[in-house]
C-alpha cells in the first residue's frame, strides 16, 4: 500500500496513485497537526500533488526526488 496511516501521520511509499488521493485528503481534513512523510515517495499522480497543495499539511520529511520537493516547495509547502 502506497500510503500508511496513523494517528498524526501519513507515510506515503513508492508510486502513490489517483486511487489514493481521497483517502490522503479525507485523512487530512479530519485531524489538525497531520504531517505527510515522503521520504520513502518516489512518484504521486497530480491528484495527489492537488491534495498536498490545497491542504498544505506540514512535511515530517522531503522527498528525495529533487523534482517533487521542488514543486513542493514552490506551492508553500516546508520540508523537514
Amino acid at each position: 500500500m502506497p500510503i500508511r496511516f496513523n494517528k498524526k501521520q501519513a507515510m506515503l511509499d513508492g508510486f502513490v496513485t489517483v486511487e489514493d488521493a481521497e483517502a490522503l485528503s479525507n485523512w487530512l481534513r479530519d485531524g489538525s497537526g497531520r504531517a505527510v512523510h515522503l521520504g520513502q515517495c518516489a512518484q504521486v499522480h497530480g491528484a495527489v500533488l492537488q491534495v498536498l497543495m490545497a491542504l498544505k499539511p506540514r512535511l515530517a520529511a522531503a522527498p528525495a526526488d529533487a523534482h517533487l520537493a521542488a514543486t513542493l516547495h514552490g506551492a508553500g509547502l516546508a520540508g523537514a
